[in-house]
């Protein structure tokens, strides 16, 4: 009767092959916790894969599916604000057995092309598990149904049965964004950010170092407005990925257009992040002057350290950060970190490797393991993350999960701010920072 956690030490001598079934959804039944429900489909809360695939710009989407899968998106579609590019071709249960919703999709793009308002330039096509199934050849479709209709049409999927295959849903559709790319010729001084859904913060450290080492254009998807903008990404002389879930894509880019690709990873530790900027400007010969702002960032950590040592804090998944690497860095401040709510990925073993060393005895719960139901509120003083505020509601909360993507400095110097005001001010309880 008491809910699934381990302790870091205790996922650490387990090892990357051997993480705890509890961890993958397929092993057992999942919890529909609020703290989870953005979890359990792709397309549930924030950028699932039909929000995201959305991001492609002058772009409408086809969902083809049972009602079932495309229900909840009339309801997040309307709430997030991109209802009129969502269309929808329902599949019977004759179609599941014949296959016969397939045919219908060119005349469903053709209905498509008349009715919206602006006439998309690309229509992309998803298609949910079912169609896993049945084996649906979906370029196949594409490319008949652009035969037919004279527009763009690019296949996607949501095969949540592939959470935990080698290209789940998330990999999937950053590559499907970036298929469309060609490289006519390279722009020496131009970059892409690859990894995020929407832009990164403007006041990002990373983009002014990227300006001051020579780098004239950044480019981000999300920041594309026509799809001949989004061409030109094509002749970025490399790409830089901020999100592990984009190096598939990336790698693929490198395989068919010979763009190369290096990575950097969202820190919180400033020393670390230091670090990485001097590699990255090794690593591409540039110099990346942060001098300045490591300084900064350190003046910061350190006086935050001095006022709130001992405060305690749980961790959740739902935020702008890795868990355990934003854990790790909170406790060598002289904070501690009880629980950590979240699922586990090969990816975490690095970061889980050093929280180990400052703070072995952190607990992590699988907020999709069904004994969660049995999870009893932990007395912290403060949560970050979404879920972390479900499980813990008598706490003071700070979100930290905006669009606005953080990076760099100004992500630490930007949660320590947001800590604090929740921290120093008794009568706040909750900051969506």
């Amino acid at each position: 009767m008491k809910p699934f956690s381990i302790t870091v030490q205790e996922l650490l001598a387990l090892g990357a092959d051997k993480i705890p079934a509890e961890f993958i959804p397929a092993c057992h039944l999942i919890y529909s916790s609020p703290a989870t429900l953005f979890y359990n489909s792709p397309g549930a809360v924030g950028f699932g894969v039909k929000r995201a695939a959305l991001v492609l710009p002058e772009s409408a989407m086809l969902l083809v599916a049972p009602n079932a899968c495309g229900r909840n998106s009339t309801v997040m579609s309307t709430e997030e604000g991109y209802a009129d590019r969502m269309f929808y071709l329902p599949m019977t249960e004759t179609d599941l057995v014949t296959g016969r919703h397939l045919s219908l999709i060119p005349q469903a793009i053709h209905e498509i092309m008349e009715v919206a308002d602006p006439k998309p330039k690309a229509i992309v096509i998803c298609i949910t598990c079912v169609d896993a199934l049945l084996g649906t050849d979906l370029p196949r479709i594409c490319r008949k149904a652009e035969a037919e209709n004279d527009v763009l049409v690019v296949p996607s999927y949501m095969y949540a049965i592939e959470r935990e295959g080698k290209k789940p849903p998330m990999v999937a559709i950053r590559e499907t964004l970036y298929s469309l790319l060609e490289r006519p010729s390279v722009d020496p001084r131009a970059v892409n950010l690859l990894g995020f859904f929407s832009e990164l913060d403007p006041d990002s450290d990373l983009l002014s170092l990227l300006k001051g080492a020579g780098i004239r254009t950044v480019n981000q998807i999300s920041a594309m407005k026509t799809l001949d903008d989004y061409y030109e990404m094509g002749k970025a002389n490399f790409n830089i990925v901020l999100h592990p879930e984009s190096v598939y894509a990336a790698g693929t880019l490198q395989k068919r257009l010979g763009m190369p690709f290096l990575e950097l990873h969202r820190l919180y530790d400033p020393d670390r992040i230091h670090n990485q900027y001097r590699l990255f400007g090794s690593a591409v010969g540039v110099t990346m002057d942060d001098e300045a702002m490591y300084e900064r960032c350190i003046a910061k950590r350190d006086a935050f350290a001095e006022k709130y040592a001992g405060t305690s804090v749980a961790i959740g998944e739902m935020c702008n950060a890795n868990p355990y690497e934003l854990a790790t860095f909170l406790c060598r401040m002289g904070l501690r970190v009880p629980s950590i709510f979240s699922n586990l990925t090969e990816y975490d073993f690095p970061f889980l490797k050093q929280l180990a060393e400052v703070s072995p005895e952190t607990r992590v719960y699988t907020g999709i393991s069904p004994s969660m139901v049995h999870y009893e509120e932990e007395d912290v003083d403060l949560t970050i993350g979404k879920d972390a505020a479900v499980y813990c509601p008598h706490a003071k909360h700070v979100l930290w999960n905006s669009e606005k993507q953080p990076f760099g400095y100004t992500a630490v110097e930007g949660l320590l701010e947001a800590m604090d005001e929740v921290l120093s001010k008794p009568e706040d309880k909750e900051a969506d920072q």
